[in-house]
């Protein structure tokens, strides 16, 4: 059978009838005809019962068309699946991020990738460490990944997409709320919420002490997590320390944000394996995660002022 043949027959099949099938294919009703009777003489079997000017199929012809009809679904996925290339949407989006990017971030850009593209799908993992993103990225059981550590890796590709810098939040009524900076004297006796040294932000936290001359002061608890810590100082421990992308998560919580004065910028990047390349899909979601950032930034500002 040829493909002009496949679809007079599906046709015939779909309409029940030789007159339907020509109006359906614009083409005559002795067109018709005469194809299926060659098609019967090629097949060495009949397709058709005529009776009266009526046809009925017949079993061979009803097992036929299932065939026929089971081709045609996988032409039509592959047709889908070509047409949906353009939208990133042929495959699951695999996303990972670490802790700070998965509270903020990363959901709005999902969704932001969602209403562009109903039909997408994605997965979200937290991975808390930098080792497990390059692992993750370069088993393939992760497309991209949004870190706020530095990765340097031969097999990794790079793409940076903001900045975060550490904060501190308090409760609403506290005395921090007039003022618009602080200074590392502000905290000495002051009950508060940090990192574990060995975290870029308690590292950073140290040097932010140490560059005004003295020693960070103990906290009341340490933690790893600026989630964590944000539900501390909710909870009553005291002020904390935490990155600008949590903070900006913690305002459900009643908390309040406040600068702090000459601290470290750092970067925020996109991660993907460079075996591969950034497909369009990872493209369009990094450029939302950028957009996300942007947008946290304005809303930092118009705080601000």
């Amino acid at each position: 059978m040829n493909l002009r043949q496949i679809e007079i027959f599906r046709t015939v099949m779909q309409t029940g009838s030789f007159t339907a099938a020509a109006a359906a294919l614009h083409i005559s009703q002795p067109g018709i005809s005469r194809a299926a009777r060659h098609l019967e003489i090629q097949l060495g079997v009949r397709l058709f019962e005529r009776t009266q000017g009526r046809i009925q199929p017949t079993y061979e012809a009803v097992c036929l068309n299932a065939e026929i009809e089971r081709s045609y679904r996988g032409v039509q996925s592959i047709q889908e699946y070509a047409r949906n290339l353009k939208f990133g949407v042929y495959s699951t989006l695999r996303v990972a991020g670490g802790p700070m990017v998965t509270a903020e971030i990363l959901p709005r850009a999902i969704t932001a990738m969602l209403k562009a593209n109903p039909g997408a799908m994605v997965s979200l993992d937290v991975l808390t460490r930098v080792q497990q993103m390059a692992d993750a990225l370069l088993s393939e059981h992760v497309d991209v990944c949004v870190s706020s550590n530095p990765i340097d890796h031969p097999l990794v590709d790079t793409q940076e997409v903001g900045h975060w810098e550490l904060v501190c939040i308090y409760p609403q009524g506290h005395r921090f709320a007039q003022k618009s900076l602080l200074t590392p004297a502000d905290f000495h006796k002051e009950p508060h919420v940090s990192y574990e040294i060995d975290t870029q932000q308690g590292k950073a936290m140290a040097d932010w002490f140490l560059a005004a001359g003295s020693p960070a002061p103990a906290p009341r608890v340490r933690v790893r997590s600026g989630q964590i810590a944000a539900h501390l100082v909710a909870a009553g421990i005291g002020v904390g320390f935490v990155d600008n992308i949590t903070a900006a998560a913690s305002a459900s919580l009643g908390l309040r944000t406040v600068r702090l004065r000459k601290t470290q910028k750092f970067t925020l990047q996109a991660l993907w394996n460079a075996r591969f390349g950034a497909s369009l899909q990872v493209s369009r979601f990094v450029e939302l995660v950028r957009h996300e950032m942007m947008e946290l930034e304005r809303r930092s500002r118009s705080v601000r002022r």
